[in-house]
């Protein structure tokens, strides 16, 4: 047998397949490998531009334009019973109904004008009808005739709502919810020039002009117990102010304020909360010079006025506090639909927007809260005479002074949001000054929306940043130390250790700050900032008497291990500072820290706010940097730090001028990374925070961010409601903000490498 077989018992040709078939396999397995490489960063790639394209088409309709539909037009129903004071329509947008002058109440149905039912009031003979007004149809709707002798008659329009055969059917009628004979209004029989109603289930309050006077008088129901009908209270005053020149008058929902409008221009206001002694609160001018006021209605809520004038402008006044906390009426916004009179305007019954006419057709639908326009056209050539917005006010019936009726469909989904009112200051009613607000949601029809994301992106950069401000210096110090400094076997214990932080659930984190970590903070709040103040000086004064002690001593500890020896120093130091700081700081600031700062510098105190925050959150982004950091740190070439040594240079001019920047490229990216997990947390600010969105600068303050927003008000948003979309563009500007920073972040750092990338 050869010497080759004996040590190679396989026969060359066997080798060479074997080697082969090796080859085959490794590259089959690395081009399977860099395939599958290829289709996952591709994968990633198309998801991230999947969600982005995702969250831009729920959130674009906010953005979309209001349009308008003609879907019908006829000749008047029943235009022989008189002229129309007033047109309203139900719910379904299905039947309308036309007051007339004379007191007539025509029902047809929208679409075709057809007439569905006609009925008489019961008018009084010899007397006539000198006066109308609607009751707020958001509560129970109605109107009030008033009469020629001082008299009024309040009627209610019903819709039945049945299903026969399955199919809709709307049933309507009229009633007289205070009784078919007329109520005195003014006793001394004198005629009712103008009126104003608020009509509930238990009480009617009306006003009425009538001569020089105006007589305030309010019906109540008491219904006995073995009465088969309800008794009605009368309650009457005679307002002191002289009636002369009122040329309108208005009821609040809460029937607690009388509005009367002098025809120069002159707003008084009373409070009428006891029917029997109405006080008058302010007088406000609300006409500009050389203008007259031409139309004057509640915005829904009854909170604010809108009023029209000569000019074609639409003026929004609201009850205000100023700063002596006495109320005034203030205009907060105007609206501009052309250079006619304002002849009609009508409010929606659930939002904060309105419908107006001018003289020649014009009209406009706006949105008070955005300040926004929405559709401005012209909806008949002649002018009109009474419109109509249907409760949903996706409906406009416009009778004209031709007789003809028109209808159109609106399509008007999000009017609540607008650049303005998402990032600008905007002045909510009753608010005495613009303001950035989130208040996204309440328990009243009339709430107003309020959508500005601002104070939610300064709660994400201030948690962000005092979280960084925690993160930072510890992590980057650490790591410094753990990969140039520390030996090899400690940096085996500390690293590990450090990033087994990192697994660690936010939300226990979040559970242990708002439960543990708040309270504790609020009780030593002096011992925390003592600690920060007494570690520092600490260390350096340990430091500075290490190096004196004899060598004997210091050789004792091994290269490497000098951090070990500073736990001890840093645990009692810390201990000493919160035990030391309660009667300290009840010696120095007699009482406690957070009293002091109230007292001295009006600065509160949220048990839950961003120091807490900061504190938990830097726990938590700590790991993220530091392991990034160290890394690179650890990764930089021996032969430059070597080099650097055997020239001469020191240990730390080693660090700072070759290490550090060789490895700033990994250090920057750790920072931005941990920025990335700072501003997109959920958890720990949504449990830490309190959750107020409020912008103040403060660290003793509370916040709320985008993310935690997005989490706590999601699970009860409407869907394809505006709360929900404007929630989803929240979570839009928190991905482009995370996008931007990521990219800038990779930008630098390839610049850094190329710059230092020849050291």
């Amino acid at each position: 047998m050869s010497e080759y077989s004996t040590r190679n018992p396989l026969p060359p040709r066997s080798v060479q397949a074997n080697v082969n078939a090796y080859e085959k396999w490794r590259l089959l397995k690395d081009h399977l490998a860099r395939y599958c490489v290829i289709v996952g960063g591709l994968g990633v790639i198309v998801a991230i531009v999947l969600i982005f394209f995702y969250l831009l088409y729920i959130v674009l309709p906010l953005f979309a334009s209001a349009e308008s539909t003609s879907i019908a037009g006829y000749d008047t129903p029943e235009k022989s019973l008189g002229k129309t004071v007033l047109l309203e329509t139900e719910e379904q947008n299905e039947v309308a109904a036309r007051f007339t002058e004379n007191g007539n109440v025509v029902f047809f149905d929208i679409t075709s004008g057809k007439t569905l039912l006609s009925q008489a009031i019961a008018i009084p003979e010899g007397t006539r009808v000198t006066s109308f007004a609607q009751s707020s149809p958001i509560d129970e709707g109605g109107a009030v005739y008033g009469l020629s002798d001082g008299r009024a008659i309040a009627v209610k329009q019903q819709y039945k709502l049945t299903y026969p055969g399955n199919k809709r059917q709307i049933t309507p009628s009229l009633e007289y919810p205070l009784g078919a004979q007329p109520l005195v209004i003014d006793a001394t029989g004198s005629p009712l020039e103008k009126l104003t109603v608020k009509m509930t289930a238990d009480v009617t309050t009306l006003a009425a002009k009538s001569g020089n006077k105006i007589s305030l008088v309010s019906f109540s129901k008491e219904q006995s117990l073995f009465a088969e009908t309800a008794s009605i209270n009368r309650t009457a005053t005679i307002l002191e102010d002289s009636a002369e020149n009122i040329v309108n008058l208005l009821i609040d929902k809460d029937d607690s304020h009388l509005y009367l409008l002098e025809r120069e221009g002159m707003l008084k206001a009373y409070n009428t909360g006891d029917k029997t002694a109405p006080k008058m609160l302010y007088q406000e001018k609300v006409a500009e010079a050389g203008r007259t006021i031409t139309n004057i209605t509640f915005l829904n809520g009854d909170l604010s006025l809108l009023i029209g004038d000569s000019a074609g402008r639409i003026s929004q006044w609201t009850q205000v506090k100023d700063g002596l906390k006495q109320l005034a009426f203030k205009k907060i916004r105007s609206f501009q639909l052309s250079d006619q009179a304002v002849i009609a305007i009508e409010a929606e019954q659930r939002r904060k927007g309105f419908m107006a006419f001018d003289a020649e057709g014009n009209a406009g639908i706006f949105n008070s809260t955005a300040g926004r326009e929405l559709i401005k056209d012209n909806f008949s050539t002649s002018q009109p005479v009474a419109a109509a917005l249907s409760p949903r006010a996706n409906r406009i019936v416009l009778e004209t002074a031709d007789g003809k009726i028109r209808v159109w469909n609106i399509n008007n989904e999000h009017p609540e949001v607008s650049f303005k009112s998402l990032w600008q200051k905007v002045w909510y009613e009753s608010y005495p000054k613009p303001a950035y607000i989130w208040q996204s949601s309440s328990a009243s029809n009339d709430f107003e929306p309020k959508y500005s994301l601002t104070p939610l992106v300064f709660g994400t950069l201030k948690a962000a940043f005092y979280a960084m401000l925690v993160a930072m210096p510890l992590a980057l110090m650490g790591a410094i130390y753990t990969a140039y400094f520390m030996s090899p076997r400690m940096r085996q214990i500390v690293k590990p250790a450090i990033e087994l932080m990192g697994a660690l659930p936010t939300v226990i984190i979040g559970f242990l700050a708002g439960l543990w970590l708040a309270p504790f903070v609020e009780k030593h709040l002096s011992g925390l900032f003592s600690a920060l103040i007494t570690l520092p000086i600490a260390v350096l004064l340990f430091a500075f008497c290490w190096q004196y002690l004899p060598k004997t001593v210091r050789q004792k500890i091994p290269e490497g291990w000098d951090a070990a020896i500073l736990m001890p120093v840093i645990v009692i130091v810390a201990w000493l500072a919160f035990t030391v700081s309660v009667p300290l700081e009840s010696w120095l600031f007699q009482g406690s820290l957070r009293d002091w700062f109230s007292r001295e510098f009006g600065i509160g105190y949220d048990q839950r706010n961003a120091l807490v925050v900061g504190i938990a959150m830097g726990f938590a982004v700590i790991p993220t940097i530091f392991s990034i950091a160290e890394d690179a740190i650890f990764s930089v070439p021996k032969h430059l730090t070597v080099g650097s040594l055997a020239l001469g240079a020191t240990t730390w001019q080693t660090m700072t001028r070759v290490v550090l920047l060789t490895a700033s490229p990994g250090i920057f990216s750790a920072i931005m990374i941990g920025l990335g997990r700072a501003i997109g947390e959920t958890m720990i600010v949504l449990m830490a925070t309190g959750n107020t969105p409020v912008m103040d600068f403060s660290v003793f303050q509370g916040l709320r961010t985008l993310a935690a927003n997005v989490a706590v008000e999601m699970p009860e948003s409407e869907v394809d409601s505006t709360h929900y979309r404007v929630l989803f563009l929240a979570a839009l500007v928190l991905f482009m903000a995370t996008f931007v920073f990521n990219t800038l972040a990779e930008v630098i750092r390839q610049r850094l490498r190329e710059k230092y990338s020849s050291l």
